[in-house]
């Protein structure tokens, strides 16, 4: 039955969604140990989204499904650091964003990682304006294929991937106080601008 339900299912499903569909005494969560057990080794895995799980194409297979790839585009710079800050440092709020980042934040920016379920608005924080904070989803987590946002390499695995310089920053390096936009952050046309075509 969970196997049934799984494979139906357009989206990863968490243990109490499988139970409230399944006849009561029936226990999912020790048939998804059993299954990920079944199906180590073949084509399709079961894997563990966040609290909730998916049947998956193996990463050894992905070759096969070149076919099926949908024409890509890349995330504006603005929009790659935003996205990055929040997997980071989540749950973070805008001026935690912009504080980081050194410049202010579109909302244009935000809006797209939220439309693209990326990123949701997580819980308001208890300080003064009680802001919202933002945090990852598990549409995200499925994308980059981890578990959970533990998962997401560190500083020396950046580093041995030539994605981050080696060397540690300038001393005396300031991040200005007071957000400065810049070219990338000056949003204000539609949601495809935060876009750059390959």
């Amino acid at each position: 039955m969970v196997e049934a339900l799984l494979f139906a299912s357009a989206q990863p499903m968490s243990v109490r969604d499988l139970s409230t569909r399944m006849p009561a005494g029936c226990d999912p969560a020790e048939a998804l140990v059993g299954l990920r057990r079944r199906y180590e080794g073949r084509g399709v895995s079961l894997e563990r989204i966040g609290d909730a799980y998916a049947f998956r194409t193996a990463s050894d297979m992905s070759f096969l499904m070149q076919t099926e790839t949908v024409e890509q585009r890349r995330l504006s710079r603005a929009a790659i650091e935003t996205l990055a800050i929040i997997a980071y440092h989540q749950p973070v709020t805008r001026a935690e964003i912009e504080e980081i980042r050194g410049v202010a934040v579109s909302r244009g920016t935000l809006d797209q990682l939220i439309e693209m379920e990326w990123v949701r608005v997580g819980r308001r924080r208890m300080t003064p304006g009680r802001p919202a904070t933002f945090v990852v989803t598990e549409t995200f987590l499925d994308h980059f294929g981890l578990e959970s946002a533990r998962d997401l390499p560190g500083l020396s695995e950046l580093r041995a991937a030539g994605l981050l310089e080696s060397r540690p920053p300038a001393e005396g390096l300031m991040v200005p106080l007071t957000p400065q936009p810049d070219e990338d952050d000056e949003f204000s046309g539609p949601a495809d601008d935060l876009f750059e075509d390959e």
